[in-house]
């Protein structure tokens, strides 16, 4: 039975560009910890760096964490925010980029404080937004070379990077499960993977089953994480709530490869209760659990190894308990 996360993000104080006073009340770290607990079957938390308000210490944010019996799964230290608008990794000016690096060892550092799994990139500004604005040879050998220093310079700590196609940068340099591997391999650090995220996935145009068992093949799946959108943008979006087959090959490529690490939810629930999103998301991957339990995996083979596709349908409508008339 698969286990669960989250990102701490989903219970704070969402803002876009137009409700720009946000969605929902500003809260605390406490506060936002205190949801989290809520949620049943919930275990661990991808946290930010620096900390919300309220926490200003790992060791303080080590006991709130375990009085609530949850624990740190990730560190996402902010390298997306305003300081860093035109790159992180990437930006023209030298003393962002370190600035940048130096968010990132402040990470390692409560990492390792609170004995997360890993430490993750996301570097969301790092790309370019018009035609003719960026040298993409330069970004590649930035995008690169930081993810080289900073990998080497912690061997003992593992690194993951989360691709995305857009947002906030119209492009973002590593916008996809094939060009991302590409980058780690080009950096030679062994301590380095991908946290393999089904909705960027999805805008990525990739099929996220295909996709993540790609990256498991090259030995760099470091995190699973599960929501959905329309693939027009990352809407983060309650799990299955669009994609249900998608979901379901997805859960079944997690079986394939024996994962065993928690399922993070990467979820903004802009207009909905924190709380009843993420723990219908739970719901609902147990009850797909339960679909794929049911699904008879030899015929669903033997249906794939012809490419018959509309016998390897009937086979999953049929676990989904909805055998149709013939």
């Amino acid at each position: 039975m698969l286990t669960f996360g989250a990102g701490i993000w989903a219970f704070g104080q969402i803002v876009d560009r137009y409700a720009t006073d946000g969605y929902g009340p500003a809260r605390t770290m406490t506060q936002m910890l205190d949801l989290a607990a809520a949620v049943d079957g919930l275990e661990c938390l991808d946290v930010n760096v620096p900390f919300a308000e309220g926490i200003d210490k790992a060791p303080e944010l080590a006991r709130a964490l375990a009085d609530r019996g949850l624990r740190a799964r990730a560190i996402t230290p902010h390298l997306y925010t305003r300081e860093f608008a035109k790159g992180a990794f990437t930006n023209p000016d030298p003393g962002v980029r370190r600035r940048a690096a130096e968010r990132v060892h402040e990470a390692v550092d409560v990492a390792r404080e609170l004995g997360a799994d890993y430490v993750k990139f996301w570097p969301g500004q790092d790309g370019f937004d018009l035609p003719g604005q960026a040298d993409y040879a330069r970004l590649w050998e930035l995008t690169v070379g930081a993810i080289r220093d900073l990998a080497s310079a912690h061997p003992d700590v593992q690194f993951a990077i989360e691709y995305k196609a857009k947002e906030p940068r119209v492009r973002i340099t590593l916008a996809d499960a094939a060009r991302t591997l590409l980058a780690i391999d080009e950096s030679g650090q062994p301590n380095v993977g991908i946290v393999m995220d089904f909705g960027h996935s999805l805008l990525a145009g990739e099929t996220p089953a295909e996709a993540v068992q790609l990256v498991h093949r090259r030995g760099k799946l470091v995190s699973v994480e599960l929501n959905d959108n329309w693939r027009g943008w990352d809407d983060d979006l309650p799990v299955a709530s669009v994609h249900l087959f998608e979901t379901i090959e997805y859960l079944l490529a997690v079986r394939r490869i024996g994962w065993s690490a928690p399922v993070l939810l990467d979820q903004f629930p802009f207009r909905e209760d924190p709380v009843r999103a993420l723990s219908e998301s739970i719901r609902t991957i147990r009850a797909l659990e339960q679909v794929c339990d049911r699904i008879d995996l030899e015929a669903l083979r033997d249906a794939q190894e012809r490419q018959d596709a509309l016998a390897a349908q009937a086979i999953l409508w049929s676990a989904i308990g909805m055998a149709r008339a013939t």
